[in-house]
């Protein structure tokens, strides 16, 4: 078996559409349950990337037939020393070396970018969950990679939503946030609430736990928030945001965001929830995602799951998802490896 390896870019329409006929495969096997592989988000990938991020790619082929592809992002804005990869084969033609030949190739990419570590992701079956297969996290350890962090991801079914539970937690929540009021807008980020956004967007890697990760918080301002918006709207994902306003000085204390892809009407992923640490203890995120997720069903009535990723050590954003229905699918790992 003869395997080759070739960086290719956006340009190189050929490679674009071989990777995501990989990428395709790949999900529908391993993630049966999740959305079909979204053709709009994967090439934005090349055309609108997120601010700050230089992705490098490369596509392997054994004997001649397109076999996985790799997925270098490395952030220009902080964290300079680090990067994020993405390493996907074939269902088809895996346990032939592809595998151990893109991450070969992808380690000196890294190093010829002065990148000192790389992190991964790889999914693990969970006790009473759907089977997940056991190669990815004995790859990542057979490289010398480390487990750095643990997520779960939970799943709100829509139809099996407590209603009345719901309505009591939402009328406690009320009880304690007086001064405060919900604001909400869907798509890109209004002028208005920019500075607002981008402070509590970074204060993200600040406030989750992130383990043994090594990610410095990322420096976010305005322009970087556009360039979000912009990279997002180019990716098909229709934006439902909830901000509480504090009325006293009239600044965003809290925010959170849901959002459904171009790919099924029928999911959502729960994204981003936080509150400024000045604010807590008003009940401010149980409040913004039981309205944001009204906000959501008002608008999208087609969905029916709703997903969302915590770690697994953040009990306080945990109990507030289980509260609202969120029960645990499977475990996603955060492996670092060191070059």
């Amino acid at each position: 078996m003869s395997i080759t390896i070739a960086s290719f870019d956006g340009t190189d329409r050929a490679a674009v559409d071989e990777a995501y006929r990989i990428g395709a495969a790949a999900n529908d096997v391993d993630m049966p349950d999740f959305p079909p592989f979204c053709r709009r988000r994967f090439d934005a990938l090349f055309h609108t990337p997120m601010p700050g991020t230089e992705s490098l790619w490369a596509l392997a082929r054994l004997d001649g037939v397109p076999a996985g592809y790799l997925q270098l992002d490395l952030p220009q804005l902080d964290n300079t020393d680090n990067a994020t990869v993405e390493l996907t084969v074939h269902p088809e033609l895996r346990r032939r070396g592809v595998g151990r030949a893109l991450h070969e190739y992808g380690v000196r990419l890294l190093r010829e970018h002065g990148r000192k570590r790389v992190v991964g992701m790889t999914v693990s079956t969970m006790p009473d969950g759907p089977p997940r297969s056991v190669a990815g996290d004995a790859f990542a350890a057979t490289i010398g990679a480390q487990a750095a962090l643990v997520d779960v991801r939970r799943r709100l079914d829509i139809d099996s939503i407590d209603r009345v539970a719901l309505r009591a937690a939402l009328a406690e929540a009320h009880t304690m946030a007086e001064g405060y009021q919900s604001v909400t807008w869907q798509g890109a980020t209004p002028t208005e609430y920019l500075a607002d956004i981008a402070y509590l967007d970074g204060r993200l890697l600040i406030d989750a736990p992130m383990g043994d990760v090594q990610w410095e918080p990322e420096q976010v301002d305005a322009e970087r928030i556009r360039g979000t918006d912009r990279a997002l709207e180019a990716r098909g994902r229709r934006r439902y945001h909830l901000g509480m306003r504090h009325e006293a000085s009239g600044r965003l204390v809290a925010w959170t965001l849901l959002d459904v892809g171009a790919s099924a009407d029928w999911h959502a992923f729960q994204q981003i929830t936080i509150v400024d640490p000045a604010h807590r203890g008003h009940r401010l995120g149980l409040l913004a995602k039981i309205e944001n997720l009204h906000h959501l069903l008002t608008h999208e009535p087609a969905v029916r799951v709703v997903d969302t990723f915590n770690a697994a050590s953040n009990s306080y954003m945990v109990a507030i998802n289980e509260r609202l229905g969120f029960r645990p699918v499977d475990s996603w790992n955060n492996w670092q490896l060191t070059l």
